[in-house]
């Protein structure tokens, strides 16, 4: 038999080409992003030209045409080249934010005290970063001491009264320190507690469901001012006489009682999206109530509803502006005060100290999302290869 002839076969690969101009770079992404259909590029078109249109006057408003600094609102009506600005200027004043920065912070609490408050700061940063990397290790040590042992040296240190500490008044709180403190309290008290009530409302023991039930929904049925109001006017009122509480713990508590209501129904949600072949699995395995709930269903259930919990601390976070109804002055609070001063009242004081409190917000508000969205990447388990 004859030896076939072989020469058409290839001994070695094709080298490798680079891709077509339109399938790499830049190119890609534009067209994948931005002008994939015409719906696509008729609203990319449309964004840019909103873009070109509003964005260069805010730059302008905001940089361009501000003024950073000066003792009263007369350097708000100052150009930079010295001359006074026509009427309708709409250049912001930060110089109004940066003479009052200390007591948005700190509010009126002691000038010479407020070491206390930065080293309390410095403290928080310094066991929540370790406690939201994942691959940081001794978690539950980091929890104990952020959770428990934090708070503990933190009412020491801001309340003072104890280790020749001077007493700093919760009435002398106010701006960030406040905002902080009731949203730290909020959140740190509404989870746990919310979990209890959504177990509570699922229970098979009638008086401890009635009482669940009946809490969550009569606080879910009124606002938050409503909670406030009572908590600081109404309280009182049904106290026996000579007691009382201090009114800044009356607004830590209805805070957090007011999110905990939220956050179970959140998490009570998340429990009656666990397959009830979970549940008896558990009881296949001999466990517990409490032990099935904390090893098994718990943890499904708080993963599936990570979005539901974060938007409930973003919403809390908000809602600590609400105090300032009740005489209490957290961050906006606090900004919108000052807009009585008498030395600086002008037309662009107002714009400016609001989109500064506002800027603050986004940033707690917006890392708070980030971080959701990167531990629901990192959970995500269920469809990984």
């Amino acid at each position: 038999m004859q030896q076939e002839d072989l020469s058409f076969v290839r001994t070695e690969l094709e080298p490798e080409r680079p891709a077509p101009a339109g399938e790499r770079g830049i190119a890609r992404w534009l067209r994948i992003n931005l002008f994939a259909t015409p719906l696509d590029s008729v609203l990319t078109v449309l964004g840019m030209l909103l873009i070109v249109y509003f964005v260069p006057p805010m730059i302008r408003w905001a940089f361009i045409d501000a003024v950073w600094s000066g003792p009263d609102r007369s350097v708000c009506a100052t150009v930079a080249q010295g001359g006074i600005q026509p009427e309708g200027w709409s250049g912001a004043c930060w110089a109004f934010v940066n003479a009052k920065f200390e007591q948005f912070m700190y509010g009126r609490y002691t000038v010479s005290e407020r070491w206390r408050v930065n080293l309390t700061a410095v403290m928080f940063v310094a066991l929540l970063v370790p406690l939201l990397i994942p691959r940081v290790p001794h978690k539950f040590l980091n929890a104990v001491a952020f959770f428990i042992v934090f708070p503990i040296i933190a009412f020491i240190l801001l309340v003072g009264g104890w280790f020749g500490l001077d007493y700093v008044a919760t009435s002398l709180w106010g701006g960030m320190l406040v905002t902080m403190v009731l949203s730290f309290v909020g959140i740190s008290v509404s989870l746990p507690l919310g979990i209890l009530l959504a177990l509570g409302r699922r229970s098979r023991m009638p008086v401890v469901k009635m009482l669940c039930v009946a809490f969550i929904e009569t606080v879910r049925g009124v606002p938050l001012v409503t909670v406030l109001f009572m908590a600081s006017v109404m309280l009182p009122l049904f106290l026996p006489a000579g007691m009382t509480f201090d009114r800044f713990l009356r607004a830590l508590v209805g805070v957090a009682l007011f999110a905990s209501a939220y956050m179970a129904e959140v998490v009570r949600g998340g429990l009656q999206a666990i397959p009830k072949g979970q549940y008896e699995g558990a009881d296949s395995l001999g466990l517990s109530y409490w032990q099935s709930m904390g090893l098994i269903v718990l943890p499904q259930a708080l993963k599936l509803v990570i979005p539901g919990i974060v938007n409930t601390f973003i919403g809390l976070f908000k809602d600590t502006s609400l105090v300032y109804i009740i005489g209490m002055f957290d961050l906006l609070g606090i900004v919108r005060q000052n807009f009585a001063d008498a030395n600086w009242i002008s037309a662009q004081t107002p714009m400016s100290g609001l989109i500064f409190a506002g800027f603050i917000f986004w940033i707690f508000c917006f890392g708070m999302s980030r971080y959701s969205i990167y531990m629901e990447r990192r959970l995500d388990t269920g469809h990984r290869r």
